[in-house]
């Protein structure tokens, strides 16, 4: 079962959906990895529902981050502002569907981390934005 996740990860590094920008957009954040260099941007554009019809992320990094960032913003389209405020690590995890170790968990956490931040409008992304809830 693995094996069936990890060429899901490649195939999502290698042709991913949601690579791009969206200028103009309702939500915009960048970070970064600063141990591996991962650097990810996400932009957003939400109806006037407050619901995500549009998500694009630009960057680079490894096959892990990238992926990451595809599956995430594939997992939010449709869905409310307020509800992405409450995904955690473990909805990535779920999104990737293999274990990782704390480094690599570091690469798949950084989209999530970079989409709160933005949703929740903060100047900065800290690792709190990580679990449920918290800004």
């Amino acid at each position: 079962m693995d094996d069936l996740y990890r060429e899901v990860i490649i195939e999502h590094y290698k042709n991913p959906g949601y690579r791009g920008s969206l200028d103009p957009n309702d939500i915009s954040f960048e970070d970064e990895n600063p141990l591996c260099g991962d650097h990810i941007k996400i932009d957003l554009r939400v109806g006037g529902d407050g619901k995500v019809s549009e998500a694009a992320f630009d960057g680079h990094g490894c096959a892990i981050s990238q992926a990451s960032a595809d599956l995430l913003l594939e997992s939010i389209i449709g869905k409310d502002v307020n509800e992405i405020k409450h995904l955690t690590k473990t909805d990535v995890m779920d999104l990737l569907g293999i274990e990782l170790g704390p480094v690599r968990l570091k690469c798949a956490l950084l989209p999530l981390k970079i989409l709160k931040a933005g949703v929740y409008g903060l100047g900065e992304a800290t690792d709190d934005l990580l679990e449920e809830g918290q800004a």
